[in-house]
């Protein structure tokens, strides 16, 4: 099942770190299907032990939209609390933050 593929990869993304729709979807082999792992993520009950919250899109942004519900706000509070600065547009540092699985073990 996509959905499961998609919530595995995301529950890898350490504490602190951020990864972007795009890089799951190539991570789990689904290249160029990066608006599918976001609809993925939105079908997850909250709260959820997966850290959908690390997630951004590629231009190192949340996401913000009205039909998100204010998932977008919980988002930008999840990530604030893990010590990764965002600021009131939703763009953050994704450079200095962005998780390279290869690059850690245990990863």
């Amino acid at each position: 099942m996509f959905d499961q593929r998609v919530w595995n990869q995301v529950a890898r993304i350490p504490h602190g770190r951020l990864a972007t729709y795009g890089q799951i979807a190539d991570l789990i082999g689904a290249f160029g299907c990066a608006r599918q792992v976001g609809w993925a993520l939105r079908r997850l009950k909250l709260p959820s032990t997966v850290p959908w919250h690390r997630v951004v899109n590629a231009q190192g942004r949340i996401s913000m939209s009205l039909s998100r519900e204010g998932s977008d706000w919980i988002q930008r509070d999840l990530l604030l609390a893990e010590g990764i600065p965002v600021d009131a547009e939703g763009r953050l540092p994704l450079r200095q933050f962005l998780w390279h699985p290869d690059a850690h073990a245990g990863d």
